[in-house]
């Protein structure tokens, strides 16, 4: 009986290590790695004496993102705190409709590939699913980053805290693991959409071979971890 059991799931495995060995490159043979230098360059780039990494696998409406809005905005505001003495990482990475890993793309990857309807995340300018990155949008009614009577927070989007100062890190495993998916769903193959998501990736975000290690880097650094 246990034998039977796990035959189908020890075959599914069996597949999806097949293909993600297919479609996995050496680290160092990497374009991406090529061009942001060693995997974990990002660690020295944090040099304020203030340091935290939110670890936010999924996506909740961009919690996440509010809550490094508010640590900074804590300690330049209440503690008085300079910008520069403060480093704030954020994780991007799971796969399914409910993780973060949308996050890291732009406006043409969510169209391409319709993460709006995958998400089911709304655009309140059309009405319709959202075909732009709203993780990265300044709208004053955006469905998300938002938070129930205290309002929306269009300084928490993307671009607005990497011009704070953070830096947000995308898992390699979970690019290809989240390829797999969207070619399951008749996306394109596996390999295109592995390349596509690399190619269109929002300007600043790090690509590290996989969050679990890059996690560990970071505690081992010293860098504060603060689960989402």
């Amino acid at each position: 009986m246990v034998s039977n059991d796990k035959t189908p799931r020890r075959g599914f495995l069996g597949s999806m290590a097949a293909a993600a060995a297919a479609v996995t490159m050496p680290w160092t043979g990497r374009r991406a790695a090529a061009a942001q230098g060693g995997p974990d360059d990002w660690i020295a780039q944090q040099t304020g004496e203030h340091r935290a990494l939110f670890d936010f696998p999924a996506a909740k409406n961009g919690a996440g993102l509010i809550h490094i809005l508010n640590y900074i905005s804590t300690y330049e505001g209440a503690y008085g705190v300079n910008a520069g003495d403060i480093s704030t990482v954020g994780t991007l990475y799971s796969i399914g409709p409910a993780s973060s890993i949308a996050m890291a793309f732009n406006d043409a990857t969510w169209e391409k590939y319709a993460l709006g309807e995958y998400l089911g995340i709304g655009d309140p300018v059309t009405m319709a699913p959202a075909t732009r990155n709203m993780y990265n949008a300044a709208d004053a009614n955006n469905p998300v980053l938002y938070i129930g009577p205290i309002g929306p927070f269009p300084d928490a989007r993307i671009e607005a805290l990497q011009e704070k100062g953070t830096t947000f890190l995308l898992c390699n495993n979970a690019v290809i693991a989240w390829s797999m998916e969207l070619a399951g769903m008749g996306k394109g193959t596996v390999e295109g959409i592995q390349a596509d998501l690399k190619a269109n990736m929002l300007p600043g975000v790090v690509l590290v071979p996989a969050m679990v290690i890059a996690i560990e880097k970071a505690q081992v650094a010293g860098i504060t971890y603060n689960k989402q």
